[in-house]
């Protein structure tokens, strides 16, 4: 199941400043003020697995006159971190754009065999277990015991999926503490930039049925490695902002 598991729920740091503006939005990875062809920046970490010998390739490239992170899988899975620390309760909406351009054949969001995407950003959260009832407490702690310290509590995962309809919402093949949410589906909209925003106080809520403590990752992903086959996808930039005055 750790395979599956990109994060690291301690040791978080605030990111800037701008934290304690709530008017203003909060940098995630700002890819456009980046140059083409240089080394990745050092706040983003390589988050890699243990047993997968084959890692997703990424790079910083120019993509219609803007600079982008582009990944690379050929039967192959990693992701790349930043680590920080966001208030969702004053920056909730999380704005990105990406753009695919494949779709996985295999790909199957219900089954491990499927468990891959050509795209996927993770939202981690931090999650204090002695606040969770006794006995998912107690399951949590065991699955610790088994899994490693860096099993996630409670993480969204933003994907384009290849058959299930946008809005689905369901548990990680490997892990249920990591809940899927599909925000674009099939190939209608492939070699293009789309743009997002979420409210992950809502999704979280819908997740999990709880309310959500501070974020600790952000997480850029692009996997393979369960059907073996390649698809090429490109991140923009990405930040957190304050809600929108009604």
């Amino acid at each position: 199941m750790n395979r599956r598991v990109f994060l690291s729920l301690g040791g978080a740091s605030l990111l800037m400043p701008g934290l304690l503006c709530a008017q203003s939005s909060i940098e995630v990875a700002r890819f456009s003020a980046l140059r083409a062809g240089e080394p990745l920046p050092a706040w983003l970490a390589p988050h890699v697995f243990d047993n997968q010998p084959k890692h997703t390739q990424f790079s910083l490239v120019e993509d219609e006159g803007r600079v982008a992170l582009r990944a690379e899988a050929r039967a192959s899975a990693s992701g790349l971190i930043r680590e920080m620390r966001v208030d969702p309760k004053t920056h909730p909406i999380l704005a990105w754009r990406w753009k695919v351009m494949n779709l996985i054949a295999k790909s199957d969001l219900s089954t491990r065999r499927g468990d891959d995407f050509p795209a996927r950003l993770y939202v981690t959260f931090e999650l204090d277990l002695d606040n969770v009832p006794p006995g998912e407490r107690l399951k949590l702690r065991m699955a610790r015991l088994l899994y490693g310290p860096k099993l996630p509590l409670a993480a969204l995962c933003y994907i384009w999926d290849t058959k299930a309809p946008v809005g689905t919402m369901a548990p990680n093949a490997y892990t249920d503490r990591v809940r899927m949410v599909v925000v674009e589906s099939g190939p209608a909209r492939l070699g293009r930039w789309v743009d997002y925003e979420r409210d992950v106080i809502a999704d979280y809520r819908k997740a999990f049925a709880a309310e959500p403590a501070a974020v600790n990752g952000i997480i850029f992903s692009s996997d393979t490695d369960n059907t073996g086959e390649s698809t090429i996808a490109y991140f923009g930039d990405t930040e957190f902002r304050p809600r929108p005055p009604s």
